[in-house]
């Protein structure tokens, strides 16, 4: 079954809404640790909105499971990135003016920027992931830049209105997850992921991991960090 990495980026996006110092997403990793979380995952942004460079020296100090730096390519996040040494860097495309990510990287494009940190963050000791949609094109392509993981791009499953759109998305992802696994690649999965809606994708074979956020922090808000944590393991996990 596949295990839960839980985003903690918007205990930072709340803490950062007064400039003060609570909540402490680090307090929240320890918290979603305990819940039964396999992994913190945080995004240092290029402006820092949320998650800054503190943050991350702290949470690879804390992090008892496993700490996964979102981040992208840009030379200095590199950088950081190689420094602190993250157990897991998921490179994922960023723009400054998007509220929450928007898709996966292509590849293709920046095939030759995406394989030079590859191999600076392979040097460090750092496993790489790369998030993309799920196109054979871009999965091929992930491969030759060195890296052995590819997170799967939910958002469109997540958006999908009907049934039927639903069930195309979802097909998409599982035959994609297989070619991913014939390429000897190591497939997670996440973007948009929610209590109702996540059962499907965990079922699916070969999927090693779900990366969830903002709907786990979300119904926080209601029910506390620790049982939110444990029903989406739970929705995960059974």
């Amino acid at each position: 079954m596949p295990k839960l990495g839980v985003n903690i980026d918007h205990i930072a996006t709340l803490r950062q809404a007064r400039r003060e110092f609570d909540p402490d997403p680090v307090a929240a990793a320890k918290i979603c640790e305990k819940a039964g979380a396999d992994s913190i995952v945080a995004h240092l942004r290029e402006d820092r909105r949320h998650i800054n460079d503190r943050d991350i020296r702290r949470l690879k100090k804390t992090v008892t499971t496993k700490f996964n730096l979102e981040m992208s390519i840009n030379n200095e996040i590199v950088k950081i990135a190689a420094s602190i040494r993250p157990d897991e860097a998921t490179l994922v495309p960023e723009k400054r003016a998007e509220i929450t990510t928007e898709g996966g990287m292509d590849i293709l494009r920046h095939f030759d920027r995406i394989k030079r940190a590859v191999h600076v963050l392979h040097k460090k000791g750092i496993a790489v992931s790369l998030f993309i949609d799920p196109i054979k094109k871009q999965i091929k392509k992930a491969r030759e830049t060195g890296a052995t993981i590819i997170e799967l791009h939910t958002g469109q499953y997540d958006r999908a209105r009907t049934e039927v759109s639903q069930n195309r998305e979802l097909q998409k992802i599982k035959d994609m997850t297989l070619y991913a696994q014939s390429l000897g690649l190591t497939v997670n999965a996440g973007h948009g992921l929610k209590y109702h809606n996540t059962r499907p994708i965990a079922r699916i074979p070969g999927i090693e991991e779900l990366n969830i956020g903002h709907s786990i922090i979300s119904y926080a808000v209601f029910v506390g960090l620790e049982q939110a944590v444990r029903e989406m393991a739970a929705i995960i996990k059974r």
